[in-house]
């Protein structure tokens, strides 16, 4: 909880100096958010390692495939990034930008299904034969 206070109360922060600098200097502005944004971050940076902790300690009891976990957080970090990236492009009014991120982001989160998507066609194969 404190964490997120002091993330809420940093980013809150930065957003007003970037609303008053974006009327002299947008361009500045911009690099405000974006190294604010880099800095939270960095600040959950270590928790996201222990979230990627618990899930392979959680696999491993469960005896699940590390074959079938990765794809998925794969997948899912390519989400948060595209999601992360893509709005700091629409807002640096770059909504081309944007579109072409979501786009590349869905291409590159399929391709790390793929190892997924195969094995359950090899699964449906085994019970269709």
């Amino acid at each position: 909880m404190n964490q997120m206070v002091m993330v809420a109360g940093g980013v809150l922060v930065a957003v007003v100096c970037s609303v008053v600098v974006r009327k002299q200097a947008p361009e500045i502005a911009l690099v405000l958010t974006i190294c604010a944004a880099t800095a939270v971050l960095l600040s959950v940076s270590q928790e996201l390692g222990e979230v990627v902790a618990y899930v392979e300690h959680l696999t491993q009891k469960a005896g699940i495939s590390q074959e079938l976990v990765v794809p998925v957080m794969k997948a899912t970090g390519i989400a948060m990034l595209t999601k992360f990236v893509s709005e700091f492009c629409k807002d640096a009014k770059e909504s081309g930008l944007a579109c072409a991120v979501e786009l590349a982001g869905t291409v590159l989160g399929l391709v790390a299904v793929m190892p997924l998507m195969n094995g359950v066609l090899t699964l449906l194969e085994e019970l269709m034969g």
